[in-house]
């Protein structure tokens, strides 16, 4: 059964999973990125590449030729997903077939347009069985 952890309060969802994905990459996490907004899959591309300001965190788009190798992979969709393991979620609603991951992972912000819809994903889950970690990121990734 899917693992699902819930890492709300964060003052800016997009840098709070920038910050969660570099720490995953240095861990050597494989991680398929569920965006099918463009303009948020475009901030958080020019997010990956100033995050660490020395660096950037390694990741591409689905549709890259180099994606299979890639740790970090943007897709609009999830009906041909590269891996099984990481599923972060940075749609509004559900993911469809979120069930194939090991674990899947939702960062929810402190501004309304962002907790509500996480509030009734975390509703979902629960009612349906679903392991739920919940942790508190106000204070950044510990």
């Amino acid at each position: 059964m899917t693992k699902i952890t819930f890492l709300h309060g964060a003052r800016d969802r997009l840098q709070a999973v920038a910050a969660w994905l570099e720490r995953a990459s240095g861990e050597g996490r494989r991680v398929l990125v569920y965006v099918p907004a463009g303009d948020r899959r475009d901030h958080l591309d020019r997010l990956l590449w100033t995050q660490p300001a020395t660096g950037f965190t390694p990741h591409c788009r689905a549709e890259n030729d180099l994606a299979a190798e890639t740790p970090i992979v943007f897709a609009s969709g999830l009906d041909n997903p590269l891996h099984d393991e990481c599923l972060l979620n940075l749609s509004d609603e559900v993911p469809s077939g979120f069930s194939r991951f090991e674990e899947l992972i939702e960062i929810v912000s402190i501004e309304d347009a962002d907790r509500l819809p996480g509030r009734e994903r975390f509703r979902f889950y629960r009612e349906r069985g679903y392991p739920l970690e919940n942790r508190d990121i106000s204070g950044g990734f510990r």
